[in-house]
């Protein structure tokens, strides 16, 4: 069975929760029309990102809050599932996170960034990301990333090696790294043999710029939409009958060698 993600390119409504939240209203139901399955948008989509670090406290949700619970009821109304970004109370600090939230409205998965970015992360954002959690859903098994998380090999790795056929990556990419967006995710996909769908920022934000370039990639390497600079919605249909014939075809994972590869992780 094919799976239709969308992916929508924004500029957001930086420090706006209700603002976002009713953008993502329309925009889940735009994506829902043109018959999509699943709906990713940016890294802390629901606030903006350069929020620095006393906004990222204050707009910061825990999972309980009533603003997830309205987003959770848009995914119930529009019979679509969400991937977005968003500041996470977790205990006394905050979390770059990412929910999953299915057609039904239940959160499937939580995922907390790993590996922060510089002193812009850093500042903001004092719990991590322990682990590569998946799950299941539709018939694929997806795993979330953030932004940076992408850039080390590693972290698509370990997503393949658990299972994942999907790896969604809510993004803030800015310049000079056009290399990442037109080189790197391609290469994550093709490594890994798993689709990926990079969403990002578009514009700017309290003088940050975003570089947009959002895509949604193969297992092959190919690029099945792209966004160019300014805002989008781009969507591709997955074919999991066409990622079983490249993953028979070329066994990359089956024919790694790990017990040479150990000192990689010393």
């Amino acid at each position: 069975m094919t799976l239709t993600i969308a992916i929508c390119q924004t500029e957001g409504c930086f420090a706006d929760p209700d603002a976002a939240i009713a953008l993502l209203d329309a925009t889940a139901r735009a994506a829902r029309q043109r018959h999509a399955d699943l709906l990713v948008l940016p890294e802390l989509f629901c606030t903006g990102y350069n929020l620095g670090p006393d906004r990222a406290r204050t707009l910061a949700m825990s999972l309980k809050d009533p603003r997830l619970a309205k987003i959770r009821a848009i995914a119930r109304a529009h019979g679509i599932a969400l991937c977005l970004g968003f500041p996470e109370i977790v205990d006394s600090g905050v979390a770059n996170s990412a929910a999953l939230i299915d057609a039904a409205g239940e959160i499937l998965l939580t995922y907390r960034k790993i590996h922060l970015f510089g002193e812009l992360d850093r500042a903001m954002f004092a719990v991590r990301g322990a682990g590569f959690p998946v799950v299941a859903w539709r018939g694929l098994t997806l795993g979330l990333a953030i932004c940076y998380d992408i850039e080390f090999p590693e972290t698509a790795r370990a997503l393949a090696l658990a299972g994942a056929d999907l790896i969604l990556v809510p993004t803030a990419l800015m310049p000079p790294y056009d290399v990442v967006a037109d080189h790197v995710i391609p290469t994550r996909a093709y490594e890994n043999q798993v689709f990926i769908a990079y969403a990002n920022h578009c514009g700017s934000e309290d003088g940050l710029a975003y570089l947009g370039k959002s895509s949604i990639c193969g297992p092959d390497g190919r690029v099945l939409a792209k966004a160019a600079a300014g805002p989008a919605l781009i969507m591709a249909t997955l074919d999991p009958a066409h990622q079983a014939l490249v993953r028979a075809r070329d066994p990359l994972l089956a024919d790694r060698r790990p017990q040479l590869y150990r000192s990689l992780t010393a």
